[in-house]
């Protein structure tokens, strides 16, 4: 053979001509409809100086072609670990918020305002508008909610059970939900398939990738001093942060949901140790549900393709790691995700991931709404890597 020769056993992508508007009009009807804006809402969007501004004018074209009026809050970052107290009123004012602030899920006044019927649109994965032209962008909404029903319905109907967490390094975690704690876990908007910001007093993602949790303090309805069943070790492939997978298997070990050890030599072991010990887990197995996010990208926080796991945990005091290789990090130097792309995680007897699959994607009720769409099998199981 001559070793000049190129070889071709793929076909050449389609001509963009061909394909780009129609990818782009598809993904601006997801963003239409999870921006669901309504005549006379009082929209504010909390940003930041680095957020594209474009997004910023999207958000306002949508509101003004329903009738809706918009304000702006701009912070210094995106890393605001609670409301400042000089936007409580123009907060508690209005109707739909749309936000970039890491304080958007966890406080008090953001969560009782939803309680009181505000609508939360977080933006953490729409910083700029040129991602409208991705993947991930223009993957069906409502196919992201029925994967999402589909994985809820996995979790046991009576008992309790634990969500145990393993993988070929060894993991072994578990977190012991009762009855109560799963109602509380599945009620919310996200986990019974609503990605659009129709409701009141929801919180959705855009772009719909990330979550929702397999766990996080939802189950005991936010009551972050309630004391939940867990432990276990967790040996994470890889974390926000760090340049590519750990060579290392480093072991994280937790005594309830509090991180009591980090087994390893090597470099990224050291970093983790002095980072983590003390650190609190507060999303147990962050999982994504977009079969079109990119599976081996987890900054900011992911991975957040189908299977894939992060574990998100508030450090005991801030990281001056983080502070040095991400002073803008979308989330504050408090926090760290730590991902794992290959794990299986059981519901009492019931399987929800396998090796990294999320079994959801071969449901029947899935794949006959896939294919309403594409073929189901391309659209559910054709990764992004």
């Amino acid at each position: 053979m001559n070793p000049s020769s190129t070889y071709v056993g793929l076909p050449i992508p389609v001509a963009a001509k061909l394909t780009d508007t129609k990818y782009f009009f598809q993904a601006l009807d997801n963003f239409s409809r999870v921006m669901a804006i309504r005549p006379g809402d009082r929209v504010l969007m909390l940003a930041d100086p680095l957020l594209d501004p474009r997004v910023i004018d999207a958000v306002i074209g949508i509101a003004k072609s329903r009738g809706a009026e918009v304000r702006v809050y701009m912070e210094p970052s995106t890393q605001v670990t609670a409301v400042p107290e000089e936007v409580h009123a123009i907060l508690k004012k209005a109707t739909f918020v749309v936000s970039t602030w890491f304080c958007s899920i966890l406080d008090p006044l953001c969560i009782n305002l939803r309680r009181a019927g505000q609508r939360w649109v977080k933006i953490t994965y729409f910083r700029n508008l040129d991602l409208l032209h991705t993947p991930q962008a223009r993957f069906p909404v409502d196919l992201i909610g029925e994967i999402i029903r589909g994985t809820a319905a996995r979790y046991p109907t009576e008992g309790g059970f634990d969500l145990h967490f393993t993988d070929p390094r060894g993991s072994d975690f578990r977190i012991s939900f009762t009855q109560e704690m799963r109602a509380n876990q599945l009620a919310t908007n996200r986990w019974r398939g609503q990605m659009t910001a129709e409701e009141d007093g929801c919180y959705v993602h855009y772009l719909p990738t990330h979550g929702p949790n397999l766990w996080d303090h939802n189950s005991v309805k936010n009551d972050f001093k309630a004391v939940v069943p867990m432990a276990g070790v967790l040996y994470p492939q890889w974390a926000v942060g760090f340049a590519k997978p750990f060579e290392e298997k480093i072991a994280v070990r937790f005594e309830g949901d509090t991180i009591s050890a980090v087994d390893g030599i090597s470099e990224e072991a050291v970093i983790l140790r002095e980072m983590l010990v003390g650190g609190r887990m507060i999303e147990g197995g962050g999982c994504g549900f977009n079969p079109k996010a990119p599976r081996h990208t987890v900054y900011p926080a992911g991975s957040n393709a189908p299977g894939a796991l992060h574990f998100g945990i508030d450090l005991a005091q801030p990281s001056d790691y983080i502070r040095r290789v991400m002073p803008d990090w979308e989330e504050p130097p408090v926090h760290m995700d730590l991902i794992t792309l290959d794990a299986t995680v059981t519901a009492g007897g019931n399987t929800l991931i396998k090796d990294g699959f999320l079994c959801a994607l071969r449901d029947p009720a899935v794949v006959a709404l896939a294919a309403r769409y594409g073929d189901p099998v391309e659209l559910l199981e054709a990764q992004v890597l």
